[in-house]
């Protein structure tokens, strides 16, 4: 575990943790944690798996890289993966989600891997997000109906294109059309393409090779804001409507659920 050690003390001030705080987090001793950044002990692998899974990065690139050298980018190298550094956290120490706004879409192309780029982009949380990378991206156009210009695809980074599920949406990063939102169909196996396909009947499916995927990203909600005009499309209506979802689920996550007047 030659990188343990310094990953461990590069991503703790990351996060702006103290050895106190993160071995909190992680509810051991703060000389414990002081002991794994001076390299007189190594985690064992359950230690291993809850540095993991609290820094949300592979076991692997703990070990194996040296994490401190991806200052210059958003992501580290795994092989033939790509793992995005998940940094961006609020007061809470939960993450956040970037979302790429519809006039800096076009932009997303050059500036996806640049993490100038990305700490520009505007924060938002959801209340129901499972653990992973998440990203939000603009739809543009009517090729995905219900969704159409103004809705946002709220997408989980997904490292390796072989995981890709026949038939699902994905957001994807092309070099040809930068961003899109289809339902993917893996054809890897028969000639390394991607078949996208619009649900709405009117535009024609298309393929893309794997080698022009530059990132991929799994649907996991959208926020629809088709009862917004275009000028209330904003983060601050689009946060609106988040803060009333988590009050829902809220209800629901409680037992109580109330039925909305539609008069």
């Amino acid at each position: 575990m030659l990188m343990i050690a310094k990953n461990i003390r590069f991503l703790r001030n990351k996060r702006k943790l103290s050895q106190e705080q993160l071995a909190d987090e992680l509810g051991i001793t703060r000389s414990r944690i002081g002991s794994y950044e001076e390299g007189r002990s190594e985690p064992n692998i359950q230690m291993l798996i809850a540095l993991s899974d609290f820094f949300k990065l592979p076991a692997d690139a703990l070990i194996r890289n040296d994490l401190s050298k991806s200052g210059e980018q958003s992501f580290i190298e795994l092989g033939k993966h790509r793992v995005l550094f998940p940094v961006m956290i609020d007061e809470h120490n939960n993450d956040t989600i970037e979302v790429v706004p519809a006039k800096a879409s076009a932009g997303y192309l050059n500036g996806y891997a640049d993490p100038e780029y990305v700490e520009g982009l505007q924060r938002m949380n959801l209340p129901f997000i499972p653990s992973g990378k998440h990203r939000a991206f603009p739809v543009n156009g009517d090729s995905m109906p219900p969704l159409g210009k103004g809705s946002y695809v709220v997408g989980k980074f997904i490292e390796d294109i072989k995981n890709l599920r026949s038939a699902q949406t994905y957001v994807l990063l092309t070099r040809s059309d930068g961003i899109v939102y289809k339902r993917v169909y893996n054809e890897l196996k028969k000639d390394k393409t991607l078949l996208l396909v619009s649900d709405n009947k009117a535009y024609e499916p298309y393929k893309v090779h794997a080698a022009d995927v530059l990132e991929i990203w799994e649907y996991v909600c959208s926020i629809n804001t088709g009862s917004y005009t275009q000028n209330d499309l904003n983060l601050e209506s689009i946060m609106h409507m988040l803060r009333q979802m988590q009050v829902e689920l809220q209800d629901i996550r409680g037992g109580k659920v109330t039925q909305k007047s539609t008069t």
